[in-house]
């Protein structure tokens, strides 16, 4: 094993799998943004298309979980209606 683990597609898969783990204990769009930053980063190491070091490998995963994260909110995020504003509060009378 001569290449560094940034550059293992393995590495990349499993680190999506902890993600996705934390994000049903933690919900928040983030870590799903993340995990799935990271399965694509898996399966374009794992295809042979990309060959970065390690600071193109980090840049490419942070805009790949940024894209992720963004088009889930717009997909799955808050719907209209669903945020309840108060606009008396319970002890006025």
């Amino acid at each position: 094993m001569d290449s560094p683990l940034w550059s293992q597609w393995w590495v990349w898969m499993a680190a999506a799998a902890a993600l996705g783990i934390l994000e049903m204990l933690v919900p928040a769009w983030v870590f799903l943004g993340f995990a799935l930053g990271a399965a694509i980063m898996g399966c374009l190491m794992a295809t042979g298309w990309l060959t970065l070091g390690a600071a193109g490998s980090l840049l490419l995963f942070a805009v790949l979980s940024l894209a992720a994260y963004l088009v889930l909110r717009r997909l799955l995020g808050m719907k209209k209606g669903q945020v309840k504003v108060w606009t008396t509060d319970i002890n006025d009378n």
